[in-house]
């Protein structure tokens, strides 16, 4: 459960891990099961790229320098990187036809399972934007900030530099531009869409990050440590990912800020990140039902979330990376506020996450009652809901890939930008910068809970009086008797 359940019934197969509480079900990973999806992973997607780069060799950008920030060409003084774009998904589309090993990818991608229904897929959709801001919220301090708990997978990250304060703001734009690409509409995740291509290039990108880290720790076996974490980006990481967008997101975050989704809601989001997974070289089964999809939610909580020091560094430079930055402009004490909200103080403690004061917490609190609010407000009127589905839409696209503080109107194509170095690991940023300081979306959370507040005093104060009336009645009534 994601709240504390006093009255829950414990037995021998009752675990708690991180502030959740569950029970072990036949649907459960052992550790003897998770351990060989440490070592499988997408092998075609890496045969693919090795193709590629044959067909069209990586843009000759010089080497990554101080966590992965590219230094421009010797012969482009104006470092205009954008004419250098190359497009893996069009390289794959193009030339499918004349290679067999890309045909085979290009089929593969573009047959449908027996599994996906289309109007299911749309629902699934639209339940990401019904709960919109909440959503958004648990996938930036939960599934992200919160995931950097997983010690094998921050390992990796770590080695890309991609999770430096200089760059971290703008890998979570990037990731949001992919879900948001996804659910865009029914057209943008069937072959061809934008959702779609987005999905075969961060499949392509897994295997480039793979391959790369790989090779380098064949030259150097201590760079990257193959026995104890596996191979980089392998089918239990890739697992994990979908989970963290999907089950997560359902019995974790939204939860904790006080909304439950309803049962054919549950249904259709697992149904669209199953599908999702399935562009991206995920195994499939484990989200067959939302009961799979729960089920190694918590076998990952369990066996996977193991902060170590390099969790710490990331999971910061993260926090650091969004204090006071557009658009909600908010303090690190509310950013670190959310983050434990979600996460719970136990994981945030080892995450080396400062503790807010009791007014960070409020505010959350009324952040939670704002997003409640906009949530449950809705749900009776299916039309009104539909439109606001749609406004979200365009309000997270105009916020994330076209504003002047998001992508800047520049879609990524997630090219390998954040290449793995031997010099290349994160490390915690020092001191902090002179940011641009605005208070808007905590005057939003204390507004709404001042608003929770008098709505609470006066049911309070009704209730008193209509209790002390009848009270008074009854009395009354007696003692005429």
């Amino acid at each position: 459960m994601a709240w504390p359940n006093p009255f829950r019934r414990h037995t021998e197969r009752t675990r708690t891990c991180w502030g959740y509480t569950f029970d072990l079900t036949d649907d459960h990973l052992t550790l003897e099961q998770t351990e060989p999806l440490k070592f499988s992973y997408d092998v075609l997607a890496e045969e693919c790229l090795i193709r590629l780069n044959e067909i069209s060799p990586p843009p000759d950008k010089a080497l990554p320098r101080n966590n992965g920030a590219y230094a421009g060409r010797k012969d482009d003084p104006e470092n205009k990187d954008v004419e250098q774009r190359r497009d893996l998904y069009e390289l794959l589309r193009d030339h499918a036809p004349e290679d067999e090993k890309l045909g085979e990818l290009w089929r593969e991608v573009n047959t449908i399972p027996d599994w996906v229904d289309w109007d299911q897929i749309a629902r699934g959709q639209d339940v990401f934007y019904r709960y919109g801001g909440a959503n958004i919220t648990g996938l930036a301090y939960q599934s992200l900030l919160g995931g950097m708990g997983a010690a094998r997978v921050v390992e990796t990250l770590a080695r890309t530099g991609g999770f430096s304060t200089k760059v971290a703001r703008r890998r979570l734009f990037e990731t949001t531009q992919h879900i948001l690409q996804c659910t865009k509409s029914l057209e943008s995740i069937q072959p061809g869409g934008a959702g779609f291509a987005s999905s075969i290039r961060v499949r392509l990108l897994h295997a480039a990050v793979r391959l790369r880290i790989m090779t380098l720790a064949k030259q150097r076996p201590g760079y990257y440590k193959v026995e104890e974490w596996g191979i980089p980006i392998n089918d239990l990481d890739s697992i994990a990912t979908i989970g963290t967008f999907s089950a997560t997101l359902i019995w974790l975050s939204l939860p904790r800020q006080g909304i439950f989704l309803r049962q054919q809601e549950i249904v259709d989001y697992v149904a669209l990140w199953r599908y999702i997974g399935y562009l991206v070289g995920c195994p499939t089964d484990f989200f067959s039902t939302p009961a799979k999809a729960k089920a190694v939610m918590e076998t990952l909580l369990l066996h996977e979330i193991k902060p170590t020091e390099t969790s710490k560094i990331l999971a910061n430079n993260i926090i650091k990376s969004l204090e006071a930055q557009p658009p909600t402009y908010a303090t690190a004490d509310m950013l670190i506020a959310s983050a434990r909200w979600l996460n719970g103080n136990e994981l945030s403690d080892q995450l080396g996450l400062a503790r807010p004061g009791i007014y960070y917490w409020s505010l959350m609190a009324g952040q939670c009652v704002f997003f409640m609010t906009m949530c449950y407000a809705y749900r009776p009127f299916p039309s009104l809901e539909k439109r606001k589905v749609e406004t979200l839409k365009k309000i997270f696209y105009s916020l994330i890939v076209d504003s002047k503080y998001g992508l800047e109107g520049k879609e990524t194509l997630f090219e390998f930008k954040y290449v793995p170095q031997f010099s290349t690991i994160t490390e915690m940023a020092e001191g902090d910068e002179a940011k641009l300081r605005h208070t808007g979306i905590e005057r939003r959370n204390l507004k709404w809970l001042l608003l929770a507040g008098g709505f609470v005093g006066a049911a309070t104060y009704c209730t008193l009086k209509v209790t002390g009336v009848v009270v008074r009645y009854i009395w009354s009534g007696a003692i005429w008797r």
